[in-house]
């Protein structure tokens, strides 16, 4: 089995099948203190030795079937942290199961978690803590097998000042004062379906919820609350329409939690509780993101990506599921459009990236590569691209989601490499190889830049945008008189994204029409995360001074990294502001996200 070059965990000698872990929130010392107790499973004869990952964390003492078990630190790595290295005191025959209970403590700086003081959060009273443990961070909040790989369920129980919830990426298995400590009490969790530890999340804050469908409570400081639940109000449907196109959804509760501002991603999958960031609360997005986060139920958390080469695996057939529940909601049309604008965005990042940049694989190396630094909208994009094409080449939507229902009943529960579905395509279509055999599968999965064909898109609700990019990209100073507000009356706000993204693929236009644009069309009134964050960028690029200030806003305001990171790379390539967008970014870093500080701190070259 090809190894995970981000874990340094041996899957194949020994499993980490269920995980017990329990565990007290202390925010005066930001750590999580406590057990984390495995079951685990030879995987080969006359086991001594397990190793697990770690990063910044400290472990106190292991036991074994509740024998002391020698216990050492490897050497830390750059970006992967500290192999815990555990003797087991006696030996494991194959298949044999043995309990290993680990005292651990999360460091301060633990890059899963971010703490955030009262002053920080909405309500201005209490604390505040969520992690994200994805890609690779779930070693930072306590010892584990670090690889998508391996599968485990788990029980928990969370200590926590008792004004506050505690959440996690299970089903709520009730509450009870602390024993221990009577202004604390302890939350119980259990998640019966088998998922990787990148899946193992925990939020704690004084949050309330509101019941939105069957199986949906929204979750959010109480100032949020509201506005969220009748934000999320589709949840249900799309929840049916997915089930419909994908199968049984099996996790029993879909709830969703809207963070802090500063929460990296427009969304983490995390199994019973999707987190989603606030931005989605002024973007028409929203839908997209729900859809899209939805259907990781199925891809992702079912079937799974063994190791992060294979990342287009989860998120490639995630956003065409997300487009297909669009396209229900929406029609075709839409879906097309959707798909189109993916397209674009695919060559933004491949021009930011640069076309022979060996990250821009469908399939990238990641050895000694951080799958942080890899992140981008290549596997999502491309990755759709592949399926989108594929899905025309062999009969079109119909014919392709009987694939994709297959595929996921072939290998639920399971994770599995680009191979295994190539192989399963191949099964699937036996009728129609010869069609299969002409695709360039090396140049789709291992050559970098754009993928080697371009799918058909219906362009019905593209070429409004695609007209009137093309009116200011060919204006010249004379002509700008001849547009008005007028121009934008018939477009959607999912228009406006697209004519924003087409101009932003050009060359900069001169200030005088980014003016003209503001004058007309009055872009600084949209409040609309997604408008604003293109029409900013827009401005930069161009050079208008004026939008500096508004830029380093949005970029500090929020730190969702897909608005935050190309806010400050466009001020730091602008030769006025570049100080100031160091001196910004430097100010506000230690309230940053871990994995958002270190990444604009590449980008802006911080980095300590």
């Amino acid at each position: 089995a090809a190894a995970d070059p981000s874990s340094f965990a041996s899957p194949s000698c020994c499993l980490t099948r269920h995980l017990y872990l329990r565990c007290r929130v202390d925010f005066g010392a930001q750590a999580l203190r406590g057990t984390a107790t495995f079951t685990a499973r030879a995987e080969r004869e006359a086991l001594r030795c397990l190793v697990l990952d770690t990063k910044d964390l400290q472990v106190f003492k292991v036991t074994i079937n509740g024998q002391d078990a020698k216990f050492g630190f490897g050497e830390k790595h750059s970006f992967k942290g500290t192999p815990l290295e555990i003797t087991l005191p006696f030996e494991l025959r194959r298949g044999q199961e043995a309990i290993v209970e680990i005292s651990f403590e999360s460091s301060p700086k633990s890059s899963a978690l971010q703490w955030f003081t009262p002053e920080q959060t909405s309500g201005k009273k209490h604390p505040f803590l969520f992690s994200q443990c994805q890609a690779t961070h779930c070693r930072a909040i306590f010892p584990c097998q670090d690889t998508p790989a391996v599968k485990l369920t788990y029980y928990a129980e969370i200590s926590v000042p008792k004004e506050l919830v505690a959440l996690m990426s299970a089903n709520r298995d009730g509450e009870m004062p602390d024993p221990e400590d009577s202004s604390r009490k302890i939350y119980h969790f259990s998640q019966n379906v088998p998922i990787p530890c990148y899946l193992i999340a925990l939020v704690v804050g004084a949050l309330e919820s509101r019941k939105i469908g069957p199986r949906t409570l929204v979750w959010a400081e109480k100032e949020l609350v509201d506005k969220s639940a009748y934000e999320f109000a589709e949840a249900e449907a799309m929840l049916k329409t997915a089930e419909d196109l994908a199968g049984p959804y099996v996790w029993g509760q879909y709830d969703l939690l809207v963070l802090p501002p500063s929460f990296p991603y427009g969304g983490m999958e995390n199994p019973c509780l999707t987190f989603v960031t606030p931005t989605l609360l002024v973007s028409v997005t929203l839908i997209k993101v729900i859809a899209h986060e939805i259907s990781h139920s199925w891809t992702g958390n079912l079937v799974t990506n063994k190791t992060w080469e294979h990342f287009w695996l989860n998120e490639g057939h995630t956003v065409y599921l997300e487009r297909r529940i669009g396209g229900r909601l929406f029609g075709e049309q839409f879906r097309h459009f959707q798909a189109l604008g993916g397209w674009r965005e695919l060559q933004n990042t491949i021009n930011t990236l640069g076309d022979k940049n060996p990250v821009t694989n469908l399939i990238p190396n990641l050895n000694e590569i951080d799958p942080d630094v890899a992140y981008s909208s290549v596997p999502y994009e491309k990755g759709f691209a592949l399926l989108f094409y594929l899905e025309q080449l062999l009969g079109g939507p119909d014919v392709f989601i009987g694939f994709l229902k297959a595929y996921i009943q072939q290998f639920a529960y399971k994770s599995i490499v680009t191979e295994d579905w190539k192989k399963f395509l191949y099964s699937y279509f036996k009728d129609k190889v010869d069609v299969l055999d002409k695709v360039d599968w090396n140049s789709w999965f291992h050559a970098p830049g754009m993928p080697p064909v371009k799918p058909t898109y219906d362009m019905t609700l593209a070429n409004a945008c695609v007209a009137l990019s093309q009116r200011w990209i060919k204006a010249k100073e004379s002509d700008l008189g001849s547009f008005s507000s007028a121009d934008l009356k018939e477009m959607s706000s999912h228009q406006l994204i697209e004519f924003l993204a087409l101009l932003l693929l050009e060359d900069p236009l001169p200030v005088s029409h980014v003016k003209r644009m503001q004058q007309v069309y009055d872009f600084n009134a949209i409040n609309n995360s997604e408008i604003r964050f293109r029409w900013l960028r827009l401005c930069i690029k161009s050079k208008w001074e004026e939008a500096i200030p508004l830029a380093l806003k949005m970029a500090t305001d929020q730190g969702r990294m897909k608005f935050t990171r190309p806010l400050f790379r466009d001020l730091y390539s602008f030769d006025k502001c570049r100080d100031l967008a160091v001196k910004t970014f430097l100010e506000h870093r230690a309230s940053m996200h871990p994995v958002t500080s270190m990444l604009v701190g590449k980008d802006l070259k911080q980095d300590q």
